[in-house]
């Protein structure tokens, strides 16, 4: 799940329910390796059926 972005622009994201990061682009996400998502690139973590976004889409990264 990525949440909506906070003050700063970065959005929190957590893997079952743990905080593992905060992202502030789209190659931030591919720290989702830690959720079994390996191998993915900008596009495909932008894209991904597994990955919750609120607050807004990948755009707002």
């Amino acid at each position: 799940m990525v949440q909506p972005p906070d003050e700063s622009g970065g959005r929190r994201v957590h893997v079952d329910a743990k905080t593992v990061g905060t992202a502030h682009g789209l190659h931030d996400l591919l720290l989702l390796g830690q959720a079994g998502l390996t191998s993915l690139d900008e596009v495909a973590v932008a894209e991904h059926p597994l990955i919750e976004w609120h607050g807004g889409g990948p755009e707002k990264l």
